[in-house]
C-alpha cells in the first residue's frame, strides 16, 4: 500500500473511531474521560469485523438485495455503536473512574512513591529494631503486655521508636501522651518524656526563610536580632529580637524543607493507621485511623504560623484571666515566621510546692472561663506549653491548637457542668444529649444510670479524679454517642489539663475547684443585672412575634368557626425532590421501553413467514434484530446511571 493511501486510510479510521466514541457517549448520556472513551471506541473498531461477520455473510450471494441492504447497513451501524457502549458500561462497573491513576499522575507521583517507600522501609526497620514488629503485623494481641512490667517495657519501646522516627512521630507521641482516655498510664507517662528538641539549624539555612518572608534582612527589620537561637525544635527555632519601638520579642522561624518531610511522614502515619486498624483488634478499638486524620489536620495547622498568630490574638482578646499570653505582632507574622511578645520566666517544673496549688487553681479557672464563657480556649495545655514568669504567674505558650465554641454549645456545656455540680442524673443526661448528637435508638434510662454511677464514683469527697475523664469517654462511646470535633477538643483539653494540674500540684482537688468555679459562674448568671439583661434580650427577640400572634390566632379561630379552616401543602416544592423524582421516572421509563423493545424483538424473531430481505433473513427477523439493539441501548443507559449514581448523585 502506498504511503498516501495508507495515510488516507489511517485518517479515515481515526475519524471513524472518534465518531464512534462520540456516538457511544452521546447515547449513554453520561460524561466519560477522553482516554477511556477513545480506548473503548478503538477496541470496538478492532473487534467489530469478526463480531459482525455473520450478519454480513447472510447477504452474500444476493445480487438484488433491495431494501435488505438498507436494513443490514442500519443493523451493522447500530451494532458497531453498541460495542463501545457495552465496553464503557463494563469499565464503569469494574474499573470506576479514579480507581486507576492516569499515566500523567503516575509519572508525577513516581518520584514521591520512591521517596515514601524508602522512608516507610526506614520506619519499619526502626519499629522492628525496638521490638514492635509483631504489633505492626497484627500477630501479637498484646498478650505479653497485660501486666504492669510488660506494659512498661512496651511503652518504653514505643517511646524510643517514635523518638528515632523524627519530627512527625515525636509530635504524634506528644499528642498520644495527652490521651488518658485511650492509653494506659504507663504509655501516658512514658510518651510524656518525649522532648521535641533538636540541634538548631545553621543561620545560613534559616536566614533565607526570614528574608523571604519579611522582605529584608534581620538587621533591617529589627533593631536588634540574636542569631543564636533561644530554643530549637523539629519544626521551628526561636530567636530573641528587639523591635524599633524598643519592645522585646521572640521570632519563631520554620525550618526550611520541613513541610516536605511532614507531608511524607503524614502519609506514612495514615498507612500505618490503616494497617493497624485492619489487622489488629486494639487498633480497631482505638480508632487509629480517625486519630491519624485528626493528628494530620492539627500538625498541618501547626506548620502555618498565620493560624497560630490568629489563635493567639483570639485567646488574648478573650481575657481568660489569671494567666499571661504573649501578644503577636501582626505586621510581622507570615506562614513561616511568627513574631510575638517575649515572656521571661523559667520552666514550670521549677515551681516550689507552696506555689503549686495557687498556680493550678489559676490555670483551671482560666481554662474553664475560656471554654464556658469566652468560647475560645487553648486546646493543648500540657506542661511544655506553660512557664513560670518572673512575677510568679503562669505564662501560656504555643497557640498552634485552639478550640472554638459557639454560644449554643457553650450554653449546653454550662448546663452540663451545673447539672454535674448538683449531681442530677436526669439533668446531666439532658445536657449531654444537647452537647452531642442524639442517636435515634438511644437507651436514655441506661445512660442516666451510667451517669449516675459515674457521679457517685467521682463526685464525692476524696474520690480523686485520675480516671474521671477516661470513665466519661467510656460511657459516651458505650452508648453510641458521636462527639462533635469541637466538644472532643474540650474533653481532650480537660484531660490534658488534669495531668498538668496533678504534676503542678499533686493531690490537687480538681472536682472541688471545678465546683467552686461553677458556683461562682452560676452566681454571676443569677445576678440581678445579668438576669435583667437576659430577660430584656429575650423579650426584644420575641416582641415582633408576640405582636403578630393575636391577629393570627383570631384568623385561625374565625376560619375554624365558619368551616374554612384548611392546610395548604405543596408537594415536591424542593427542586432537589423534583430532580430526584424526574430522574427516577426517567430510569423507569427507559427500563419499560427497553424491556418492551426486547420482548417485541424476541417475538418477531420467533415469527415465521413474512417477506424476505435476503436468502436467510425475513423482514420480521430484521426488525426483531434492530429492536434487540434498541433494547440493549436503553438498558445500557439505565445500567450506566445505576453504576454512576453512588458516586455522583447529580448525574
Amino acid at each position: 500500500m502506498d504511503v498516501p493511501v495508507a495515510l488516507i486510510v489511517s485518517v479515515a479510521a481515526l475519524v471513524m473511531i472518534l465518531l464512534l466514541a462520540g456516538s457511544a457517549r452521546r447515547l449513554l448520556g453520561v460524561r466519560f474521560g477522553a482516554i477511556r472513551t477513545f480506548l473503548a471506541a478503538l477496541l470496538a473498531f478492532s473487534i467489530a469485523a469478526p463480531l459482525l461477520s455473520p450478519i454480513l455473510q447472510s447477504f452474500q450471494g444476493d445480487h438484488d438485495p433491495g431494501i435488505g441492504a438498507a436494513w443490514a447497513i442500519l443493523l451493522v451501524t447500530m451494532c458497531v455503536v453498541l460495542i463501545p457502549m457495552v465496553l464503557l458500561v463494563l469499565a464503569e462497573a469494574l474499573v470506576p473512574p479514579g480507581s486507576i491513576p492516569g499515566p500523567l499522575e503516575v509519572a508525577r507521583s513516581l518520584r514521591g512513591r520512591i521517596s515514601r517507600g524508602r522512608r516507610y522501609s526506614q520506619i519499619t526497620r526502626i519499629a522492628i529494631r525496638h521490638g514492635l514488629g509483631p504489633y505492626l503485623r497484627g500477630r501479637d494481641s498484646m498478650a505479653g503486655a497485660q501486666d504492669g512490667p510488660g506494659r512498661q517495657r512496651l511503652a518504653a519501646s514505643l517511646r524510643r521508636a517514635l523518638d528515632d522516627g523524627g519530627v512527625t512521630f515525636v509530635k504524634l507521641g506528644q499528642v498520644l501522651s495527652t490521651r488518658r482516655d485511650l492509653l494506659p498510664e504507663e504509655f501516658v507517662a512514658e510518651l510524656g518524656l518525649l522532648q521535641d528538641r533538636v540541634a538548631p539549624a545553621p543561620w545560613e539555612q534559616v536566614e533565607p526563610v526570614l528574608t523571604a518572608e519579611l522582605g529584608g534582612a534581620a538587621e533591617s527589620v529589627f533593631a536588634a536580632f540574636d542569631r543564636t537561637p533561644l530554643a530549637a525544635a523539629s519544626i521551628a527555632q526561636v530567636h530573641a529580637a528587639r523591635l524599633h519601638t524598643g519592645e522585646e520579642v521572640v521570632v519563631k522561624i520554620r525550618r526550611p524543607g520541613i513541610d516536605q518531610v511532614v507531608d511524607r511522614d503524614l502519609d506514612i502515619v495514615r498507612r500505618l493507621a490503616l494497617t493497624l486498624e485492619t489487622r489488629t483488634r486494639w487498633g480497631r478499638s482505638l480508632g487509629v485511623r480517625d486519630l491519624a486524620e485528626g493528628f494530620a489536620v492539627a500538625l498541618r495547622e501547626e506548620l502555618d504560623f498565620r493560624v497560630e498568630a490568629a489563635n493567639m490574638a483570639a485567646v488574648t482578646a478573650a481575657k481568660g484571666g489569671g494567666v499571661t499570653y504573649p501578644t503577636p505582632v501582626p505586621a510581622l507574622c507570615t506562614e513561616r515566621v511568627l513574631v510575638m511578645q517575649r515572656l521571661t520566666g523559667r520552666p514550670l517544673a521549677t515551681a516550689d510546692a507552696r506555689q503549686g496549688p495557687e498556680l493550678a487553681r489559676a490555670l483551671l479557672h482560666c481554662l474553664l472561663r475560656q471554654v464556658l464563657v469566652e468560647g475560645v480556649f487553648h486546646a493543648d495545655p500540657h506542661p511544655g506549653n506553660l512557664m513560670l514568669l518572673d512575677d510568679g504567674t503562669l505564662g501560656l505558650l504555643d497557640f498552634g491548637s485552639v478550640g472554638r465554641l459557639d454560644t449554643s454549645m457553650r450554653s449546653a456545656l454550662q448546663r452540663f457542668l451545673l447539672a454535674m455540680n448538683r449531681q442530677d442524673p436526669v439533668a446531666v443526661t439532658d445536657a449531654l444529649l444537647e452537647v452531642v448528637p442524639r442517636p435515634e435508638d438511644i437507651d436514655e434510662p441506661a445512660l442516666e444510670r451510667a451517669l449516675g454511677q459515674f457521679m457517685a464514683r467521682h463526685l464525692v469527697p476524696g474520690s480523686g479524679s485520675a480516671q474521671m475523664f477516661t470513665d466519661l469517654f467510656t460511657i459516651v462511646s458505650r452508648h453510641g454517642l458521636s462527639v462533635p470535633p469541637e466538644v472532643a477538643a474540650v474533653f481532650r483539653a480537660l484531660a490534658t489539663l488534669e495531668g498538668t494540674l496533678l504534676r503542678l500540684a499533686p493531690g490537687f482537688d480538681l472536682i472541688g475547684e471545678a465546683r467552686a468555679f461553677a458556683g461562682r459562674h452560676l452566681a454571676e448568671r443569677l445576678d440581678g443585672d445579668a438576669v435583667k439583661e437576659a430577660v430584656g434580650q429575650e423579650l426584644a427577640a420575641l416582641l415582633p412575634m408576640l405582636r403578630r400572634l393575636p391577629r393570627r390566632v383570631e384568623r385561625i379561630a374565625s376560619a375554624a368557626e365558619h368551616g374554612r379552616f384548611s392546610l395548604n401543602v405543596r408537594l415536591l416544592a424542593d427542586d432537589r425532590d423534583r430532580r430526584f423524582v424526574t430522574g427516577l421516572l426517567h430510569q423507569v421509563l427507559l427500563t419499560v421501553l427497553g424491556a418492551t423493545a426486547g420482548l417485541m424483538g424476541v417475538l418477531l424473531l420467533g415469527t415465521e413467514g413474512g417477506p424476505r430481505v435476503s436468502q436467510a433473513i425475513t423482514l420480521f427477523q430484521m426488525i426483531g434484530y434492530n429492536l434487540l439493539v434498541v433494547s440493549a441501548v436503553l438498558v445500557l443507559r439505565v445500567l450506566i446511571l445505576v453504576f454512576r449514581r453512588p458516586r455522583d448523585p447529580s448525574s
